[in-house]
């Protein structure tokens, strides 16, 4: 086995999240090495200190951890499952900050486990300009002294760094929830402006009231996650056949203009199976707990 700096650092995959990890690695005065398969996009790191590996192998064979951040698993798997990288990882540390599902985060914990690999799972949770500033947050799942382990090089990347459990699927699937509220919101307001744009209200008419909705939802989604977790979703005052009733509204407003409204339908399709299980007068919340039901 190559010897390493203990304080050394590999990234594999340069896409413009990879770079910004890596340059905050470098910025940060860690020892980088860099590798992409494309090659070409390593030019500015190199400039910056970098050291371009000419193979995955010869990359991660560098340093003690190795930070993979590229598209999905399927991508991960291709340049870690080469047998000659992974005889090369042996003994050394992986931390995925690849996005992908809890169950493919499992699987590469038993294939990691198979070859001596030490890893950890993790989910980048804010934009790439927020990496080496204050507002980056990256969350990690794994053995916790592990992550301690490395905890210092991985705190270079700026902002709030947690570590959520030792189940390694923990991080993907706060990643999986969050993302959903993300999409699902942003969904939402692509169909509101597409709506609005129709009634003759212009996206930047609405934005200042579509702010105004966005706020009141932080207390919202405290007080929903409480019920979730309490199985109460009695609420005073905006009962789930209230919401149902507004959801009709949207969707009869964006049929009259010919927009789709698939999304609001399934929405208030669910609120109704709800009111017709007998819990009209609970809160819209009720959908989470039937949802949750196999």
């Amino acid at each position: 086995m190559s010897s390493y700096n203990e304080k050394s650092v590999t990234v594999l995959g340069l896409g413009p999240m990879g770079r910004s990890l890596a340059g905050a690695f470098l910025a940060a005065g860690m020892p980088t090495t860099v590798w992409n398969r494309t090659p070409g996009r390593d030019q500015e790191l190199v400039e910056a200190g970098a050291v371009s590996a000419p193979s995955a192998e010869e990359a991660v064979a560098a340093s003690g951890l190795t930070v993979v951040c590229v598209v999905n698993y399927d991508a991960s798997d291709a340049i870690l499952r080469q047998s000659a990288v992974t005889d090369a990882l042996k003994g050394r540390t992986v931390v995925n900050l690849t996005a992908d599902t809890p169950d493919r985060a499992r699987d590469t914990e038993r294939w990691a486990a198979g070859y001596a690999i030490s890893y950890v799972d993790g989910a980048i949770m804010t934009p790439i300009t927020t990496i080496g500033t204050p507002d980056a947050v990256v969350i990690y799942s794994g053995p916790e002294d592990l992550y301690r382990k490395h905890q210092p090089v991985l705190d270079t990347l700026g902002g709030t760094h947690t570590h959520l459990g030792e189940e390694i699927g923990r991080a993907a699937a706060y990643d999986i929830a969050l993302l959903d509220i993300f999409w699902t919101a942003m969904a939402g307001y692509a169909h509101a402006l597409a709506v609005a744009k129709a009634e003759g209200v212009s996206g930047r008419e609405l934005a200042p009231f579509a702010k105004g909705i966005g706020a009141i939802l932080p207390p919202i989604f405290e007080q929903s996650a409480e019920e979730m977790d309490s199985g109460n979703f009695s609420v005073e005052g905006n009962p789930i056949t209230s919401a149902a009733s507004s959801m009709a509204h949207i969707v009869h407003t964006s049929e009259k203009h010919g927009i789709d409204a698939g999304m609001m339908r399934a929405a208030e399709g669910m609120a109704r199976r709800v009111i017709g299980r007998g819990h009209g007068a609970d809160g819209f919340m009720r959908i989470a707990e039937f949802l949750g039901r196999r």
